[in-house]
């Protein structure tokens, strides 16, 4: 059973705080907006990822995402996956994924692309902050602190898919998606 840590009300808060930005929030870097259909997709891929596979708060204890900056950012991702590869290629089958890697690896699957998981990043940002109160709150920091649990991470991914349900865009129509 998924732990209730994110309420419908903290959804609608969070759909609150979206107000003027709630047509950007749903574009992803393609410049083509997706849906919150879309983006449920991707959120629940990544939870039936990590249910499969597991959890773990982060690979290294180097540095957290919301230590890094810049082009430290892009090096230390880019060893994140590097490690992931190795670990699948070589480790003994004990793989696991911190959330930026499960949701990293649904982007590459038929359940998602870069637009979705950016959006999707952005949709756990917004609970996340909305959650927290505080508007610097970051969805990945939070999942990679030292006390959080695999049930937290499942809730936040199912409360970021019923919010992108709920308060993102529906049915693009064809010949928009295509153009």
């Amino acid at each position: 059973m998924t732990k209730t840590i994110f309420t419908d009300e903290t959804l609608r808060l969070a759909a609150e705080a979206m107000g003027e930005y709630s047509r950007s929030i749903w574009v992803g870097p393609s410049g083509e907006q997706v849906t919150g259909e879309q983006v449920a997709c991707h959120l629940e891929a990544t939870r039936a990822l990590l249910d499969r596979d597991g959890w773990v708060r982060t690979y290294t204890s180097v540095a957290t995402s919301a230590d890094r900056t810049g082009d430290e950012t892009a090096v230390t991702d880019r060893l994140s996956e590097v490690l992931h590869l190795v670990r699948n290629a070589f480790g003994p089958g004990d793989l696991r994924w911190p959330l930026y890697s499960a949701l990293l690896e649904i982007s590459a699957s038929a359940d998602g692309d870069g637009d979705t998981k950016c959006v999707a990043g952005l949709v756990l940002d917004l609970v996340i902050q909305t959650h927290t109160g505080s508007d610097t709150a970051k969805a990945i920091a939070w999942s990679e602190r030292m006390h959080r649990t695999a049930e937290d991470i499942t809730a936040l991914l199912m409360a970021g898919a019923r919010f992108a349900r709920a308060y993102g865009p529906g049915v693009i129509a064809e010949g928009l998606a295509a153009a």
